[in-house]
């Protein structure tokens, strides 16, 4: 076991992140891999415990770049997380606060998660927090959040007619508001919520669709006065009461979204298989993939059903299937946002395909996803129709050998690398580096289950 510092960043245990060619050759892959910690839980344990005042212990959490920008973050912040890296790859170790305000401009990587959720954080801190990243995550919006904070009576700046990053935030007392969210957003809603928590009285967001509840959730395993209710006409309604967080041990399941990734491998594979991925987060809010993978007729089954720290936990096979067709729009699309390129995969096999619309905000992730995956397709001989919300691949193609371009997105480049293992020769991928924001292990697991790859460069 390793231990990491600290005052020093988490560096990732493979060389993905020098890996800016490599070759995916057809493969069939089985088998049972352990997925990574949940990242939307990784943040919020290591931000959460860090607001709790006395040392909280973390356990499971994801080794990636994106959750190390988290790490960073807190820890120019003034927050002291110490972290070990296990044999299994995770991370473990203790967060103790409080949060102060920053000596300098803090820097939130690659990580759209950390920028918008700490800036509720910074709300509730007296003075002056700076938030930037790198040039990817400064073409990433944030007046979504700058508009509730304003509301809140917090002064915010950013660049771009107050558009773009870096975002300036005077914090203190958030003033405790009803806020009419225009979009069904965890970030938005989370950065209101963890904003609430130091505001003078009960702090509502409403959105006009549920999301991710992961913030609710874990506020309320540390104590925290937070209520949600799903309103008849489906709106979504989250009131959090301001009140001293208590010290719980936060254990982090594994992430559904890099599951997606083995789960689709399976279901899309032409010969007889199973791949089983243990310990797995399948809170409603982050399993629509799995819903659209079922309307489709996919073999997926889940097996030992547990809680663990107020989120449901399971184990996850997936089988070989005769895939039909799907739709995806409306509040599917909010629960399978960011499982959509993988998506692509099965519907590219399946008889009558997939549409997906209603998907707009595939347009502001770490690439424009929607063309992005347009493009990573056709670069494999895979027919695929740009809209302006969304996709539709027709059925009945399997993919041929090709160069693709990640595009800097780390979802574009694993979605390559899995529909190689069903091509019908190498793929070569561009830009793989991108894999360790958030699964640096992707390869390694990739060999596990029995697929080859060669590192070009």
């Amino acid at each position: 076991m390793s231990s990491i510092p600290s005052g020093q960043p988490i560096e990732a245990d493979d060389t993905v992140d020098k890996v800016h060619h490599v070759r995916i050759w057809p493969s069939t892959l089985s088998g049972t891999i352990r997925v990574p910690g949940d990242k939307s839980l990784s943040h919020r344990a290591l931000m959460l415990g860090a607001m709790v005042g006395t040392e909280v212990p973390v356990s499971g959490v994801a080794n990636s770049g994106d959750v190390a920008a988290t790490a960073r973050a807190l820890r120019s912040m003034g927050v002291k997380v110490d972290l070990e890296r296990p044999s299994d790859g995770s991370l473990s170790g203790t967060v103790l606060g409080p949060v102060r305000e920053p000596a300098d401009v803090v820097d939130c990587g690659n990580s759209g998660t950390s920028l918008r959720l700490l800036a509720g954080v910074a709300a509730g801190i007296a003075g002056l927090t700076v938030l930037t990243g790198d040039a990817s995550l400064r073409r990433r919006p944030v007046d979504r959040v700058r508009a509730p904070l304003s509301e809140m009576g917090i002064t915010t700046w950013a660049r771009n007619d107050g558009a773009l990053p870096p975002l300036a935030i005077v914090g203190g007392q958030p003033r405790a508001v009803e806020y009419l969210s225009p979009v069904a957003s965890a970030q938005v809603k989370s950065c209101v919520v963890l904003a609430g928590l130091r505001a003078d009285g009960t702090t509502t967001v409403i959105s006009p669709a549920p999301s991710r509840d992961h913030t609710e959730r874990m506020l309320r395993h540390l104590g925290g006065r937070v209520v949600r209710t799903i309103m008849e006409d489906g709106a979504e309604r989250v009131e959090i009461t301001p009140c001293e967080l208590r010290a719980a041990p936060i254990d982090v399941p594994g992430d559904p979204s890099t599951a997606s990734f083995w789960i689709v491998a399976a279901v899309i594979a032409a010969t007889s298989v199973a791949i089983t991925v243990p310990a797995v987060l399948v809170n409603t809010t982050r399993t629509g993939f799995l819903a659209v993978l079922r309307s489709m007729n996919a073999s997926v089954e889940q097996a030992e059903a547990r809680d663990v720290g107020g989120e449901p936990v399971a184990d996850i096979t997936a089988r070989p299937s005769s895939l039909t067709g799907a739709s995806v729009s409306g509040p599917a699309v909010v629960d399978a946002i960011d499982e959509l390129p993988i998506l692509a995969l099965a519907g590219m096999v399946s008889r009558e395909g997939l549409d997906v619309t209603d998907a707009q905000e595939m347009r502001v992730k770490e690439s424009d996803r929607i063309r992005a995956t347009v493009d990573a397709l056709g670069a494999l001989g895979v027919t695929a129709e740009e809209r302006p919300d969304g996709y539709r691949v027709p059925g009945g193609q399997r993919p041929r050998s090709g160069v693709v371009d990640a595009n800097g997105d780390h979802r574009i480049a694993m979605t390559a690398a899995i529909a190689a293992t069903i091509a019908d020769g190498p793929v070569d991928i561009m830009g793989f580096s991108t894999v360790a924001s958030s699964y640096p292990g992707f390869l390694r697991d990739l060999r596990a289950l029995g697929g080859r790859y060669e590192v070009i460069a």
